[in-house]
């Protein structure tokens, strides 16, 4: 377990040294990686070939989580197809975890496609790239994520808008739920609380700890930990007044989860927000500066 000063640490942007016992569960666990992608990808192109809608990406990322530490504990039952999950965002592994427990699709930022190897697993996993700072495209983009829906996918998207420290819960960005306006025919909307219980500070990717330092923090973590998908009350956005209102139903029920997961108080976020950023080539987290979601408003008042 990381101490809580290389935790700071890593928040403000030092590099975390690693003794050689770290380097060497970082190196196994990558080794173990590379032998999924070994296994699957031939698996999945093989079937690819006499069928449409290959399982095997929801299992690499199913087995890579596990082999990055995650044990995923799910709470609630994931609805399969023709919905729409809203959810709360502490790590990388939650995409990991996410797809490996329901097969869904996410949205991601545009840069994401363009990182190698990461960008090909990603379009492996149907994700649906958008770019944010591109104003004049975003009825193109909600277009994509319409036609995601209605091809009876189920599709992920973070609206905090970057990851936290797993005790906070930022404002919403809603312009991504645009999609709901109207809703596609069936389509419900389920909130997921990604929840990493007492490790969720040390798992957690925030402030200016880069994507490497944080992967090689958690890849050389002693031992495995538990970390629980609440798949909450699925509603129908029907019945609500607007992407808006949508998110804000959505947010409740995930605050509410994460308050009784507590068992205390939320706290105040007390790093910058910044946007996602997942490219380890160059630092983005201060391009994006999310200000097309905002402008649409937040939804909560972020803890």
């Amino acid at each position: 377990m990381i101490s809580p000063e290389r935790r700071k640490a890593a928040e403000e942007g030092e590099a975390t040294p690693l003794s050689f016992t770290g380097w060497t569960r970082f190196s196994l666990r990558v080794l173990g990686l590379i032998a999924l992608l070994i296994v699957f990808v031939p698996l999945h192109y093989l079937y690819r070939i006499f069928k449409y809608g290959s399982p095997f990406p929801m299992l690499f990322l199913r087995y890579a989580g596990w082999t990055c530490g995650a044990r995923v504990r799910k709470i609630g039952t994931p609805l399969r197809r023709d919905v729409f999950f809203i959810a709360n965002h502490v790590s990388w592994l939650d995409i990991l975890s996410l797809a490996g427990a329901s097969g869904t699709a996410f949205v991601a930022k545009w840069e994401l496609s363009e990182v190698p190897v990461v960008g090909w697993l990603s379009r492996l996993n149907r994700t649906v790239f958008v770019k944010r700072e591109n104003r004049l495209g975003v009825a193109q983009q909600i277009n994509l994520l319409r036609e995601a829906l209605e091809d009876n996918w189920s599709v992920t998207v973070f609206p905090e808008g970057t990851t936290t420290d797993g005790q906070s819960l930022l404002p919403f960005k809603t312009s991504m739920l645009s999609v709901l306006e109207p809703p596609p025919k069936e389509v419900l909307v389920q909130p997921v609380l990604v929840d990493y219980g007492p490790v969720a500070e040390e798992i957690g990717w925030v402030g200016e700890e880069s994507g490497i330092n944080n992967a090689k923090r958690i890849l050389s973590r002693k031992g495995s930990f538990e970390l629980k998908l609440h798949f909450l009350e699925p509603f129908s956005p029907e019945d609500f007044r607007g992407r808006k209102a949508v998110g804000a139903r959505a947010r409740a029920a995930i605050e509410a989860a994460l308050l009784t997961s507590l068992g205390k108080p939320l706290r105040e976020f007390k790093h910058d927000v910044v946007p996602i950023r997942y490219a380890a080539s160059k630092d983005t987290r201060g391009e994006d500066t999310g200000e097309g979601d905002a402008a649409d408003g937040d939804i909560g008042s972020g803890g």
